[in-house]
């Protein structure tokens, strides 16, 4: 394989991608364009820009390299992170849009009325982001080490420098036209090689090699030790973490309104859906032609391997370099997704606590790149120092940390008027706690045996059950302390945005104003991208 072919699809992706972030840099010219993309986003585009965003290196080369190794147990990954938007279709899109928030602490601070839970929100924020990133930084060092023979920090870095220049310009306005093109890009990037692949495989003679794709325990699911309880965890991670992941759900907050957010959801749905059908079958193919990658622990590469396997010369070099692309194109746009999400919450929250003021307009976007630079910087630090923490897992352990703490806030908060604060509160320190002692565990290879060792592996079906459970009980007994506007709040998240009500007068970019009394507000009206307006 020519190395010249992966470095130019790499590069010229990196060009493309500076290229469409510059035009949506013409588009940018308030906080709300950079945090929001002032709330005027399509839903074709959005939905293109939210498959780019959550199709990262797990999606593009994990999941092959996982049917590859595993069989169809790992089926539940495609279609656990798909569900995942189901239940975001149904709870969580309109309302979220509704509430007028930039962040999930915004989100947070307008249900329950908290600087505190505000600030526990704040710091899981960049404490998920951070985890998630981790991996796509891993993922880009080894796939360029692999196709050229680079050290891991050359990839890591070219994703982390292309990442800044596409997020400091314009913020969310060119992020989301960049994310749109990468879905596109990754789509092609796999379904044009399978054409391919499977004529090959079709013409050749024999039947399938030193894998067998016949073996029971490839083909037969719940066959190893503890497969039930691994399933349902894995089952309640993808279901509940896609709709706590915060870069999936600032996306919420870039539609016009609850109907456009709804509509968006449901193209998502089509798109993934159609998306995960083809690194199940390069996985299929794979345990055909390169089981050998399993016993070599190269099991993620498949994708990047099989036009070698099957062809010669320059057919293999031009297949592998629009895989190389593609795979590129996930780390970026992942990558870029999560640093405009944690930018936006170190630059709202945790910048504004030393501040002690709100920033103005000029103040506001030079504070989000200031944080757009710290994240990156310390994402690849503790890309350095957790080397050895596998990219497959560590994904895994984000979706559980995410189920076990937005995920029942933001359930019970939208549904559920009874959420105090410090239910709330209590229930992200408990899950956040058992999840994230799990990252831990993992981090530092620390040994565990029996279902002790079980649970820090897939944490989510005792997490999950455990945060909700301590949300409800504690805010059962703090009903008391119920937020003071909570009628107001469940009317702006239920009620549709054209029906003239009383809202309240919550702004993200004026959050510390609403902790003291407020006098009654008139009733709002709908401005134009379905915000509000209060004289």
């Amino acid at each position: 394989m020519s190395n010249a072919a992966s470095i130019v699809a790499v590069v010229m992706v990196s060009i493309a991608s500076l290229a469409v972030g510059a035009f949506g840099l013409r588009l940018s010219r308030t906080m709300s364009d950079f945090y929001v993309a002032s709330r005027g986003v399509s839903p074709v585009l959005n939905a293109s820009a939210i498959s780019g965003e959550y199709l990262s290196a797990a999606s593009f080369l994990g999941v092959a390299g996982l049917i590859l190794a595993r069989g169809v147990d790992m089926l539940w990954l495609p279609v656990g992170w798909t569900a995942g938007y189901l239940l975001l279709l149904v709870f969580v899109a309109a309302p979220l849009r509704r509430s007028g928030a930039y962040t999930l602490p915004d989100f947070a601070q307008l249900r329950l009325e908290s600087v505190v839970a505000r600030r526990a929100s704040s710091l899981l924020v960049v404490a998920i982001g951070l985890l998630y990133l981790i991996p796509q930084f891993q993922g880009a060092g080894l796939t360029l080490r692999t196709l050229t023979g680079a050290p891991s920090w050359v990839g890591q870095l070219a994703v982390a420098v292309v990442v800044c220049l596409n997020v400091l310009p314009g913020g969310m306005r060119s992020v989301t036209l960049v994310q749109a093109f990468h879905y596109w890009l990754k789509l092609l990037a796999l379904l044009t090689p399978l054409f391919f692949l499977l004529g090959a495989l079709g013409s050749r003679s024999g039947g399938p090699g030193a894998g067998a794709v016949l073996v029971s325990d490839w083909v037969e699911p719940l066959r190893g030790d503890h497969a039930l309880y691994l399933t349902y965890s894995l089952v309640l991670a993808t279901f509940f973490g896609t709709m706590g992941l915060p870069h999936v759900v600032v996306r919420f907050y870039t539609n016009r309104d609850g109907r456009a957010a709804r509509r968006a959801t449901l193209a998502v749905l089509v798109l993934l859906s159609g998306f995960y059908l083809l690194p199940v079958l390069y996985g299929v193919i794979g345990r055909y032609v390169a089981f050998d990658l399993v016993a070599a622990g190269r099991a993620d590469s498949v994708v990047l391997e099989l036009p070698s396997r099957l062809f010669d010369g320059p057919v293999a070099e031009g297949l592998t370099a629009l895989l190389a692309a593609g795979a590129f194109a996930a780390f970026l746009s992942t990558s870029t997704g999560l640093v405009v999400s944690v930018a936006g919450v170190v630059s709202q929250d945790l910048v504004r606590w030393g501040a002690g003021h709100r920033p103005g307009h000029r103040q506001g976007i030079r504070t989000f790149r200031l944080s757009t630079v710290l994240v990156v910087t310390v994402s690849l630090a503790l890309t350095v120092v957790s080397a050895g923490v596998p990219v497959a897992h560590a994904v895994e352990l984000t979706f559980a940390v995410a189920a076990s703490t937005f995920g029942p806030m933001l359930l019970l908060g939208i549904w559920w008027r009874g959420l105090t604060a410090r239910g709330a509160i209590a229930g992200m320190v408990v899950g956040g706690g058992l999840s994230m002692g799990a990252v831990v565990s993992t981090t530092f290879g620390i040994a565990t045996g029996g279902w002790f060792g079980v649970v820090m592996t897939q944490p989510a079906a005792v997490s999950v059950p455990l945060a909700f459970t301590t949300m409800v009980l504690v805010s059962l007994a703090t009903r008391a302390s119920a937020p003071e506007h909570l009628a107001q709040t469940m009317v702006r998240l239920h009620a549709p945005e054209h029906i003239d009500l009383n809202r309240g007068s919550f702004h993200p970019e004026r959050w510390d104003r609403r902790q003291s009394p407020t006098p009654p507000t008139p009733p709002a009206t709908s401005a134009p991208g379905g915000g509000d307006v209060t004289p």
